[in-house]
């Protein structure tokens, strides 16, 4: 049985958290630093949620596969034969090891390295070479194969982004993600062309601050100083049911090419998609995967919408741009990990009533879906 709620932050903790006022107080420290919270978030947020899992284009052929970490668990992508993302558990159903340890190409099958095991594309059973004796292909009497297949996993893709709902019980993808595009002001995403992705590595931070810092435009002025020029007054927060952030319109006259400065949005749907617009043509999506409470692992895909592609010159200039603004990011959020290790950090600290009631409606997403 799953430790309560309360006993992981404690009632007192909690009743802090939901007593009205006109400052709210932020989550207690024991949501970013505990293994058992963070244990209940991946049974009852990550594996019943729609989770973003990884980007189509990194599929490209038939056999190419990567591995991912859902709720914990591990999960394999797969394109298949046909053309088609698939996403299995990444578990070989002889002795339960993991099937894949990093991306490539598995060629027509995927054969597990212990005892040679082998799957389809489709994740179907081709071979269990011995198992039934001296005979390669003898199987034990009653042995069915085609019920040892890989063991699916839902999945849907949206433009080039990959998600997947370990218990199947999320709703349509569709009604997923249509909180967030009535953010996007008619932007054909269609349109995007895949520039680079910038590996951000491990960041010693838990998940929830890493959303929690895309989703408030407070820190913008003031952590990002010498890389971008968007004052505070110009933002305004996005805190509607489904889809949580902040945007900035800046005047045509203030837009400058070398900077970020330009109308944005970022935007985000629970509980681990993030999406920035900066209009006219750029859009970027986080990757943010839970490893552990204070780790994630994070990766910024960035995309066009110009005609032309982007030269190789181009791309380094905007991933070497983006490196800059994450490293910033990157810094203080694992300072604020470090910071919930203070006794002072148990309760919650506060939040900006202005500039900060998105974060606060994150927070009660994570509450209310663990209770």
């Amino acid at each position: 049985m799953s430790p309560s709620l309360q006993s992981i932050l404690g009632v007192e903790a909690i009743a802090a958290f939901e007593t009205p006022g006109a400052v709210a107080r932020g989550l207690p420290a024991a949501a970013y630093t505990s293994e058992a919270f963070f244990r209940l978030e991946n049974e009852r947020i990550f594996s019943r949620s729609w989770v973003f899992a990884g980007l189509a284009h990194e599929l490209a052929r038939p056999g190419d596969v990567v591995p991912v970490t859902v709720a914990g668990k591990p999960v394999l992508l797969v394109r298949d034969a046909e053309g088609e993302v698939r996403a299995f558990h990444n578990v070989c159903r002889h002795r339960c090891l993991k099937l894949v340890d990093e991306p490539g190409n598995a060629g027509p099958a995927i054969q597990c390295p212990y005892h040679s095991w082998t799957y389809r594309l489709d994740g179907a059973l081709h071979l269990a070479p011995y198992f039934g004796g001296r005979d390669p292909r003898a199987v034990p009497a009653g042995f069915d194969r085609a019920q040892h297949g890989l063991v699916p996993v839902r999945l849907a893709t949206w433009h080039d982004w990959i998600f997947v709902n370990l218990s199947g019980e999320a709703p349509p993808l569709d009604e997923f993600v249509a909180p967030l595009l009535r953010h996007l002001g008619g932007l054909d995403l269609s349109r995007m062309r895949h520039v680079v992705t910038v590996d951000l590595g491990e960041i010693a931070a838990n998940w929830k601050l890493l959303m929690e810092n895309f989703i408030e435009p407070y820190h913008v002025p003031f952590v990002h100083a010498t890389t971008t020029e968007q004052p505070l007054t110009d933002h305004y927060t996005v805190n509607e049911p489904g889809c949580l952030g902040c945007a900035v319109d800046v005047s045509s006259e203030a837009k400058r090419d070398d900077t970020l400065s330009a109308d944005s949005r970022y935007l985000t749907i629970f509980p681990n998609f993030s999406l920035g617009v900066y209009f006219p043509d750029q859009v970027g999506v986080h990757l943010d995967v839970p490893l552990a409470p204070g780790l994630t692992l994070q990766r910024r895909a960035v995309y066009s919408l110009r005609p032309e592609p982007h030269s190789a010159d181009e791309a380094a200039q905007l991933a070497a741009l983006w490196r800059d603004v994450h490293v910033e990011d990157q810094m203080i959020c694992e300072r604020l990990q470090e910071g919930r290790e203070s006794a002072v950090a148990g309760g919650g600290g506060v939040l900006s009533p202005v500039w900060e009631d998105s974060v606060r409606s994150f927070q009660e997403l994570v509450l209310n879906r663990l209770r």
